[in-house]
């Protein structure tokens, strides 16, 4: 697992685990029922935006690795096909020569 996905990882733990406080400090709180669920209801949708935001993010990454990867992989076909087709000139020129 890479350093930068970790990151995210322990980024994503943190928030949840302030927003779990965060939602137990509400119900906890002296105010009352509507005021608490507002409060509720504004951090859900904060977090749910946060969450959207993230895996935007996630997907966005990972598409460019999976374009990249693509890429690579072409060039390194390029590069074979290329290869074997000078293989095969050099076999043919050599069976050429050697022809009685």
């Amino acid at each position: 697992m890479s350093e930068e996905s970790r990151t995210g990882e322990k980024a994503l733990f943190f928030t949840l685990g302030a927003f779990i406080g965060a939602t137990i400090a509400l119900l906890l709180a002296p105010r009352s029922g509507e005021e608490t669920r507002k409060i509720i209801a504004s951090k859900a949708r904060e977090g749910a935006d946060y969450v959207g935001a993230r895996g935007r993010n996630v997907v966005d990454k990972t598409t460019g690795y999976v374009d990249r990867g693509k890429e690579m992989l072409q060039q390194q076909r390029e590069q074979l096909t290329a290869a074997l087709e000078a293989g095969k000139a050099a076999y043919r020129d050599e069976k050429e020569k050697t022809k009685p």
